[in-house]
């Protein structure tokens, strides 16, 4: 197994440490938590947007595909999944780090986030990569039209596939339970300041 095959394969672990280390080592207070938490909220938001597209797929160790789904987020950005992760760790950085000094917020802040980006950095061409074998020109087209990262305005993809409550539901659990124990373990801890 390669580099890239295993940081995919334990994301979810690899992504895991820097949100205890912001849930141990933040110092929430209410401000930061109302500033913080709409935006992971919204971060969720998109990542249900998108699962709902792409269904189970998404939590394979391995990364899978048995259509390309180019509609409802992916119309927009090519990793809308990763982007929702992204803002809902800038959410919950934000919130966990009220009360910390300015050095201690930028360190978890951007030990944090950088940690999911060079995550991400590795794990997406690995992605990209089995997406052009499976898709070939399909991708390739897709690629053209659409942005790896920043979301553009207008939809460009074709659109292709339907969001499915079921395949949210079905795929989305463990990412529901982490969501609510961070939001717990922020209310609990701004609950002691």
């Amino acid at each position: 197994m390669n580099l890239q095959a295993f940081l995919f394969k334990n994301r979810g672990l690899l992504l895991s440490l820097p949100a205890g280390l912001l849930a141990g080592f933040g110092r929430p207070s209410a401000a930061s938590a109302a500033a913080g938490l709409p935006l992971a909220l919204a971060g969720e938001l998109l990542r249900c947007w998108a699962v709902g597209y792409s269904g189970a797929t998404t939590r394979h160790d391995r990364v899978t595909a048995p259509k390309l789904v180019t509609a409802g987020p992916y119309a927009y950005v090519r990793n809308p999944l990763y982007l929702g992760n992204f803002i809902t760790a800038a959410g919950f950085a934000i919130a966990f780090t009220g009360k910390n000094t300015r050095f201690a917020r930028t360190a978890l802040v951007a030990g944090s986030l950088g940690a999911m980006a060079a995550l991400y950095a590795a794990i997406v061409p690995h992605e990209e990569a089995f997406l052009h074998a499976q898709f070939g020109e399909e991708f390739e087209r897709y690629c053209s039209l659409v942005p790896r990262i920043v979301p553009q305005f207008e939809p460009r993809a074709q659109g292709q596939g339907e969001w499915q409550l079921e395949a949210l539901i079905s795929a989305e659990s463990k990412t529901f339970v982490t969501f609510a124990a961070m939001a717990a373990a922020l209310a609990l801890r701004v609950g002691r300041s």
